[in-house]
């Protein structure tokens, strides 16, 4: 199910951040009493009364200094609120109204988005006749809040789910396999897709950030459909300099977040980078399945061993997704293009592999004859059975007498023991534990 996207917006230091996460429900995002501190957008799903919706936490609007680093944080919140179902305006109602309130004001009404005017730091929940100047704003009745205190804030949330719009359902049909084509800028993502399609569906640049939006393709070959999600590049923050680039991010994630299995590009001229390990790692984060497609082969110098090196560098890069495997391509000349959706295919029957509950606990009595499970001061960690839950990703649960004596090198050799009897290549694990 799609999930709606909710902006907070406002002048700096009027309590965004506390707000955002007084909602999600922890600190994720930097609070200090200091203008300008949320400089780039931080989003975070939340739930309330069973209604899930992207927050987005945004720097403050600030139309009276025209500095470099004031522009750039407001280019960010306006993109916010361009792709925002629906804009939390908060107003300090310490503090009153401003004029920079009020050139928030005249950016919204302009927007025609869906606003909730929210007063911060209200003290006197009896006195909210001082809020009164506020609806000079023109976007109606200022919902009175303490963030920092958690006042009023249940109230807020049954207001943001009322306003939301209707969920909208995945339209895609079931037997569809899809695929999001995750990495870095520049790295062929859209020459790729291209390839796949065998037509021009997606415009191709060498230009970073060319690819703004999630954009969904539809390929049937053989008896497979499958839909294709090319995404906008996803960069470190200290490296984005275009702000379209930067928000590509938010739905560069999202079609991780859809997806069943994911084509994370990499360029084999530049290697294996840290940024290449922080998108791998949230798809395996998420449960997604993963092929490693090594892009641009073609300008590789290469010996009989080029290939092997490569693999060992990424293996021991990418430490936690030994799973995966490994294709090189190039997109340019469509150098083993074709192999890709045979491996998605194979991939796809192992994420949706099941084990018969017979089969999985006598692999598991087996395991523990091999390797007694862990014990810690004479308390000894007893698995009596396991099921398997559900499939992308193939889930185990485990019902054990003390779930805290499981160490979690006893849970990898359980994987690998799985990995070893059937396969599971390109697909996470997940061991669930149960006390019985």
């Amino acid at each position: 199910m799609a999930k709606s996207i909710v902006a907070i917006v406002g002048r700096p230091n009027v309590g965004k951040s506390t707000l955002f996460n007084r909602i999600v429900g922890g600190r994720v995002a930097i609070v200090e009493g200091v203008p300008g501190v949320t400089r780039d957008r931080l989003y975070q799903d939340a739930e309330w009364n069973n209604r899930w919706f992207t927050l987005v936490d945004t720097g403050g609007l600030d139309y009276q200094d025209e500095g470099e680093i004031v522009s750039h944080i407001r280019k960010q919140a306006e993109l916010a609120i361009e792709e925002a179902d629906l804009v939390l305006f908060v107003v300090d109602a310490r503090a009153g109204l401003n004029g920079t309130d009020e050139d928030v004001a005249r950016v919204l009404r302009r927007s025609e988005k869906p606003v909730i005017l929210v007063a911060n730091k209200v003290e006197h929940f009896d006195k909210v006749h001082e809020l009164y100047d506020f609806y000079r704003l023109g976007l109606g009745e200022p919902l009175p809040v303490s963030a920092a205190e958690g006042l009023n804030t249940g109230d807020l949330l049954d207001r943001l789910v009322q306003e939301l719009p209707p969920a909208e359902e995945d339209e895609t049909e079931e037997d569809v396999i899809k695929i999001a084509v995750i990495g870095r800028p520049n790295v062929g993502k859209s020459s790729l897709v291209n390839a796949l399609l065998g037509e021009e569906r997606v415009i191709v640049s060498n230009i970073p950030g060319t690819t703004r939006d999630a954009i969904d393709s539809y390929i049937t070959r053989g008896d497979n459909k499958y839909s294709i999600i090319d995404t906008a590049g996803i960069r470190r923050r200290s490296k984005i300099g275009l702000s379209t680039e930067k928000y590509s991010v938010i739905r560069s994630l999202r079609a991780v977040d859809r997806s069943d299995i994911v084509l994370m590009l990499i360029d084999a001229v530049e290697q294996l980078t840290d940024q290449d390990k922080r998108i791998a790692g949230y798809a395996h984060e998420k449960g997604r399945a993963s092929i490693l497609v090594v892009n641009k082969w073609d300008l590789v110098e290469k010996d009989d061993r080029t290939a092997n090196r490569y693999i060992e560098n990424l293996r021991d890069g990418l430490g936690f997704m030994q799973y995966a495997p490994v294709l090189f391509v190039s997109a340019l000349t469509h150098q083993r293009v074709h192999r890709v959706l045979e491996l998605v295919d194979y991939v796809s029957e192992q994420q949706n592999m099941r084990i018969a509950t017979a089969d999985l606990n006598q692999l598991l009595r087996e395991a523990m004859l091999h390797n007694a499970p862990p014990q810690d001061r004479g308390r000894h960690l007893k698995i009596f059975y396991a099921t398997q839950a559900g499939v992308k990703p193939p889930t185990f649960i485990l019902f054990v007498n003390e779930p805290e004596l499981m160490h979690f090198s006893y849970l990898r050799y359980i994987e690998n023991q799985l990995r070893s009897a059937y396969g599971f290549e390109g697909t996470p694990i997940k061991l669930v534990m149960r006390k019985r």
